[in-house]
């Protein structure tokens, strides 16, 4: 990797909580932030112009899905993901280790890889380090992932392998990754034990990655055992270099581990509710089904600023709903991105101004009082 190409600018810090700027070719990051998911090359029911409009930096995509449909090979053709999707800003995808264990069918593990049947038509595929790193360099993002792998975050024996696994695996992934335009973060495992993380973030940052990712967590242990890990993990790598919570997008989440040292967020969570009709607020989620809004004026919050707030009812929005139209999951997830967006926005503005502390206590306290 070229540091001409890469580097992490820290702008500001208030405690643990950072405000800085990863540098990549496709443009800046500026963090803390949140990364929308396009799974599929896409950001489920928002177009490339929405996502801009709403002031999203970095945006997701997935390796194992796009190695299933349409395949590297057809997207390199196409020019890479950037040209394909229509995003020029910065790209991340993830390695596929996370959804070869959560979604294959029938997968063995060895000490080379996973062999699994694909979820979509039941063929037998193969991913290895080398593979993952060879797809992503195909698909050209900006960020690429080490190929790991996720254990249940309370099984210890498993924990211990798995992460065993991942510091082999994430040598490999630095033995054949090429491209000097793509930034290759090292992943942190060690599920719910201090040790195992502390063994982890030791050993995978000694392999010196321009990034480094905590992966593992929001999988099904507590909020308080999540936030020890992250304390645990963030006291050992390096400050010089960006922090990258994997899967993370409840706001309460994101304000806390930000006031932990993260700086990068990602998750499927605000276009899911979305789809489900439900909006995301500073007061908890609405279900804009429920009957009650049928003849309500207000936005979805007041004092938004998205598109949708600005232009459309709760009833209006209901309408929708009920109505089954398809309009009603894009303007949702508008505000549903904007939303996590926007509270990475005013953490940002409150670490280079000396008073995150009490914006996360301001937050949290609101969040609380309602419920």
């Amino acid at each position: 990797m070229s540091d001409s190409l890469f580097s992490f600018e820290l702008i500001a810090a208030d405690g643990d909580a950072r405000a800085g700027v990863f540098h990549t070719p496709h443009g800046d990051i500026p963090t803390p932030i949140f990364a929308p998911v396009g799974t599929q090359a896409t950001v489920k029911a928002v177009t490339p112009a929405q996502l801009a409009e709403i002031g999203a930096s970095l945006v997701l995509s997935n390796t194992y899905h796009l190695f299933l449909r349409p395949g590297a090979d057809l997207v390199a053709e196409m020019g890479g993901l950037h040209k394909f999707m229509n995003w020029p800003n910065p790209i991340l995808t993830d390695s596929g280790g996370f959804q070869v264990f959560s979604l294959a069918k029938m997968r063995k593990i060895d000490e080379n890889g996973v062999t699994f049947k694909s979820h979509i038509d039941g063929s037998t595929r193969r991913l290895t380090p080398e593979i993952s790193i060879e797809v992503q360099e195909k698909l050209g993002a900006d960020i690429i992932m080490t190929f790991d792998e996720c254990a249940p975050p309370l099984e210890r024996a498993y924990s211990e392998l798995a992460m065993a696994r991942t510091h082999a695996w994430a040598e490999r992934c630095l033995m054949a990754h090429r491209r000097n335009d793509q930034a290759l973060f090292g992943i942190v495992q060690g599920g719910a034990f201090a040790d195992l993380r502390r063994q982890s973030a030791v050993t995978i940052s000694s392999m010196d990655f321009p990034g480094y990712a905590i992966g593992g967590l929001s999988v099904g242990e507590s909020k308080s055992k999540m936030a020890e890990m992250i304390d645990v993990v963030n006291a050992i790598l390096p400050a010089n270099k960006p922090r990258y919570l994997m899967g993370v997008g409840v706001p309460e989440d994101l304000v806390n581990c930000i006031q932990r040292g993260v700086d990068i967020f990602d998750c499927v969570l605000p276009t899911r509710l979305a789809r489900h009709q439900t909006a995301m607020t500073r007061l908890g989620r609405l279900n804009l089904l429920n009957a009650s809004y049928a003849h309500d004026t207000r936005p979805i919050e007041d004092g938004c600023a998205c598109y949708t707030c600005f232009h459309f009812s709760r009833a209006y929005l209901r309408h929708l709903v009920v109505a089954k139209e398809i309009l009603a999951a894009t303007l949702v997830s508008i505000h549903n991105l904007f939303f996590l967006l926007e509270l990475t926005r005013q953490a940002r503005q409150a670490i280079q101004e000396g008073r995150y502390k009490q914006f996360a206590e301001e937050w949290l306290a609101a969040k609380d009082s309602a419920g």
